[in-house]
């Protein structure tokens, strides 16, 4: 049995990770490596005899780093990012060092009481009332399953996981046209069929809202043949161009109709603790569950998601399941979070929610968001104002989209991905494009968590030097 210097390593662990967020402005935000090409450098097979740990560590820093997308990067303007505040990295290391299973509260006292006071500490934090109860899902994706998975089991009176689906009419779960592919996702594994989930069309910007009427018309068009509505799904900060729903409105309608909402705010839920930024989801209060993500913008590693639910009793009666060896013996009233996800398995994921709002405190998450917000804003205005720029979506928060469009273009489309590639190349900064009615456009969103305003001048810089390097 070979003995392992854990305190020696950890702390040669810590101090490579440090060096590495210092120095992480001064790499490429996305390398410059082709497919296959870390592959290469590992063996065919795991070794039959233990290898040193110097070796081992040699070769992470000579293969890894510098084969990663570097999501911690200050001028990371793609996708929604990812973030990792080093407070809550700490919490990371010590929740890593328990290696607990947090499935019952018996496996995890501490975690899964901890876990109900934070899920309260950021319900209150985005203005929600105290009806909400909450849970740490990994992702907005697991989320959204169960909340499309107790959809399914209100509309059937809870007999669809004993008995099926076989015989039963259609159910159908409505969403508007911009919503997330995790929800076409979640209704195949749901059972209920890519077909079944009714994309209602949007209305123009500047929120690309779901058209309501058209709603009700899929509603009663449904009924009449014969088919069971089950549940809607409200948009807030899409991630393609930040698309809100009219969340009132939509709540309106599914309480006239007897549906179950779930408002996927993912990105944008994280800005709700900024009062200013709530009238976006004006109605929230009012929807069955909500999901919101703070390893995007408010600084938790990944994974945790706040999944909050107006009736736990509901969601826990689609996802429990209890068998002899599951149960805690003479406690009826305790919280088994197992019982409120797909996962029986459970990290501990509320620690790094701990440390993180302790450490930074609500007021300077805000101020980071509010900066956010405002310098892409910004950075949208100044793209305005040179002729060779299109904004093609007004900023969401920190998302905007826009689009080269010099004379001499010809096919704008391919222009504009040939321009994201160039720009990605570069290396300043990394950005994604998006597919906006039948056209392509460059995606811009801030929201790392240690960015200055200087970043934005680079991404400026290097937006325009690309583009004028490619079309004068």
């Amino acid at each position: 049995m070979r003995d392992f210097d854990y305190r020696a390593w950890s702390h040669k662990a810590a101090d490579w990770g440090a060096d590495y967020l210092e120095g992480i402005a001064d790499r490429p935000v996305r390398p410059m490596v082709k497919p296959g090409a870390v592959a290469a450098q590992i063996g065919a097979h795991a070794p039959e005899q233990g290898e040193p740990m110097e070796a081992i560590f040699d070769d992470f820093e000579s293969v890894i780093p510098d084969a990663m997308t570097h999501w911690q990067h200050p001028r990371f303007f793609a996708y929604f990012q990812s973030n990792a505040a080093p407070a809550a990295q700490l919490a990371e290391q010590l929740a890593t060092s328990f290696a607990a299973q947090c499935m019952l509260w018996q496996t995890s006292p501490a975690a899964t009481e901890l876990e109900m006071k934070m899920t309260d500490w950021l319900r209150q934090a985005v203005g929600l009332p105290d009806a909400f109860s909450g849970v740490f899902q990994d992702t907005a994706s697991s989320a959204t399953l169960c909340a499309v998975l107790t959809m399914r089991e209100r509309a059937l009176g809870f007999s669809g996981n004993k008995e099926g689906l076989f015989g039963k009419a259609p159910l159908r779960i409505y969403a508007s046209g911009r919503t997330h592919t995790s929800i076409d996702k979640a209704l195949w594994i749901a059972g209920l069929g890519q077909d079944n989930l009714v994309k209602i069309p949007t209305g123009p910007g500047p929120h690309f809202a779901m058209d309501v009427d058209a709603l009700k018309s899929a509603i009663a068009n449904d009924r009449a043949a014969g088919l069971q509505p089950a549940g809607i799904v409200i948009c807030v900060g899409g991630t393609s161009v930040g698309a809100t729903d009219d969340v009132a409105a939509i709540c309106d309608v599914a309480e006239a109709e007897g549906l179950y909402t779930h408002l996927d705010a993912a990105w944008a839920g994280s800005a709700m603790i900024c009062e200013e930024f709530r009238p976006l989801w004006s109605g929230a209060e009012r929807a069955d569950s909500i999901v919101l993500n703070p390893h995007k913008w408010l600084g938790a590693p990944m994974e945790c998601s706040l999944h909050l639910v107006r009736d736990p009793e509901t969601l826990t009666r689609t996802m429990a399941i209890k068998p002899s060896y599951l149960k805690t013996r003479g406690k009826d009233d305790i919280v088994n979070f197992s019982e409120w996800s797909v996962q029986l398995g459970r990290r501990f994921r509320a620690l790094k929610v701990w440390f993180l709002l302790r450490f930074y405190g609500l007021e300077d998450l805000r101020d980071r968001i509010r900066n956010h917000v405002a310098w892409s804003q910004a950075l949208a205005e100044r793209l305005r104002a040179d002729p060779g720029f299109q904004i093609v979506t007004e900023p969401v928060l920190s998302l905007f989209s826009f689009r080269h469009v010099p004379e001499s273009a010809g096919d704008l489309d391919a222009h504009n991905l040939a321009l994201t590639d160039a720009i990605n190349d570069d290396g300043r900064i990394y950005l994604t494009q998006t597919d906006h009615d039948g056209q392509v456009a460059i995606r811009f969103v801030a929201g790392q968590f240690d960015m200055r305003e200087e970043d934005i001048d680079i991404a400026f810089n290097a937006i325009i030097e690309t583009a004028r390097g490619m079309h004068g």
